[in-house]
């Protein structure tokens, strides 16, 4: 099994989250496993290097921890991190086990690049998304934060207030908000927007998940649209047919000129996001309406969308953010960190990896080893490029 884990500081431009934050290091120690801190590594999320030391860690240079390190944590490997995070592949060796977020189904080249080091990569965003996963389950971790601070966003930038209030000036309407998708990004936005004060709807392709909808405090939007099929494996929302999108898009527009909000959750992973909300709907809202679309980082559900920048068009403002976790760092850090440490407890169980175990969570999420990519979806992708 692993003995030592190393917490690398990132080097992402922006990044302010960290693999495992002071706490978790304790939970660690428990499981037989020591910990090495570069210096820094979580200041930027609130964790000073006193706080880690305070619970057993030892803090060293990022050269010792590649060198000596069973395992490096990191919140972004080098597939997220595709320019700074290049200079730590010189480092890995052979057998090392390197776990993060790595964009394996697009960060094709950088997959190789970790193969060829001779590393075991674990990327976590393919952890599947099933019960016995769900506490490893990072995507839903950031996706809470995402939903959350969007709906912040929105709020800071609209130039009306979420509530109703009755003042001694008159009755002050509250503000609509409309969420599409809801799934974790998705509620947890309707559940913020709820309770800031606004008057909230959403819709999903997924008519299964009216009843969720409602139970965090929107009203459910109808579009006649044939939804059934549109939920893939794992829970995920799938990819549809253009006609499918093009009839939806046309039934959407009555329903988002209604709202000052929209906060789009869209995306499929892997794929790029569909475009949900056209130039016409946009043109269609209330001028000083604002749209904050989480699947920036796939493209954008917005037509108008263009990723970390501010686009204003006939007076409706466009927020494209890709980097939400870094809005929330010390909680965005404390969660990534309990799944990590979790997902290491259970992966220690099938160490070392003489040969691919049969465990889903721990086969579906390896990308690299002894050399190769070794993870079908990522060979796909891969023999999908070449094609």
């Amino acid at each position: 099994m692993p003995r030592t884990v190393g917490v690398l500081k990132e080097t992402f431009p922006g990044e302010r989250c960290v693999a495992i934050v002071p706490k978790s290091v304790e939970v660690l120690k428990k499981a037989d496993m020591t910990v090495m801190v570069e210096p820094s590594a979580g200041a930027e999320a609130g964790y000073t290097d006193d706080q880690y030391t305070a619970k057993g860690a030892t803090l060293a240079s990022r050269q010792e921890i590649l060198a000596q390190c069973d395992v490096l944590a990191q919140f972004r490997s080098v597939g997220a991190n595709p320019d700074a995070g290049r200079a730590d592949l010189a480092g890995m060796r052979k057998g090392q086990i390197v776990l993060g977020l790595g964009e394996p189904l697009t960060a094709l080249k950088e997959a190789g690049d970790l193969a060829a080091t001779g590393v075991s990569f674990f990327a976590l965003e393919l952890i599947p998304r099933t019960t016995r996963a769900q506490s490893m389950d990072v995507l839903s971790s950031l996706a809470t934060i995402s939903g959350y601070e969007s709906v912040l966003l929105a709020a800071s930038t609209l130039p009306r207030i979420f509530p109703m209030l009755m003042t001694a000036a008159g009755t002050l309407t509250p503000s609509k908000v409309f969420v599409i998708g809801a799934g974790v990004a998705g509620l947890q936005a309707i559940a913020t927007a709820k309770r800031l004060g606004s008057v909230v709807s959403a819709y999903d392709v997924r008519s299964a998940v009216k009843d969720q909808i409602v139970s965090v405090g929107a009203k459910f939007v109808t579009v006649d649209v044939e939804g059934s099929q549109a939920e893939g494996a794992g829970g995920y929302a799938k990819a549809m047919d253009e006609a499918f999108y093009k009839r939806q898009r046309e039934l959407m527009l009555n329903v988002i000129k209604e709202h000052d909000v929209v906060i789009t959750t869209a995306a499929v992973p892997g794929k790029k996001a569909p475009v949900l909300v056209t130039r016409a709907m946009v043109e269609a809202m209330v001028p000083g309406s604002v749209i904050v679309d989480i699947a920036a980082v796939r493209g954008g559900n917005c037509e108008l969308t263009q990723p970390d920048k501010v686009v204003r068009h006939n007076g409706v403002t466009i927020l494209g953010p890709t980097n939400f976790a870094s809005m929330a760092p010390h909680h965005a850090s404390q969660m990534f960190s309990a799944n990590v440490v979790t997902f290491l407890k259970h992966l220690a169980g099938f160490l070392p990896l003489d040969k691919i175990p049969e465990d889903d969570i721990v086969a579906e999420t390896l990308v690299t080893h002894a050399g190769a990519v070794t993870n079908a979806r990522v060979k796909e992708a891969i023999a999908g490029g070449k094609a």
